[in-house]
């Protein structure tokens, strides 16, 4: 796992159900490629493989040392 940074602007690093706009498959995504949603279920029928938006579950957000706000990806669902 890489190193990560925690953002400050928010209160902790935790796992989340989202789904990331993925053309390309990394470990790491921008917070613009990344929408939360409350459950695993939510995340699944948003999702949409064919528009490259992809179901999975992200650890995040946190700060790169860049400044942005990242998120890691733990697995896809």
């Amino acid at each position: 796992m890489p190193n990560i940074l925690v953002d400050s602007d928010s209160e902790i690093v935790n796992e989340h159900f989202a789904v990331i706009y993925a053309p390309g498959r990394r470990k790491r995504y921008p917070e613009n490629c990344v929408e939360v949603f409350a459950s695993e279920e939510e995340a699944v029928a948003a999702a949409d493989p064919q528009k490259d938006r992809v179901a999975a579950v992200v650890l995040g957000p946190s700060r790169s040392s860049e400044g942005f706000r990242l998120y890691y990806l733990v697995r896809w669902l």
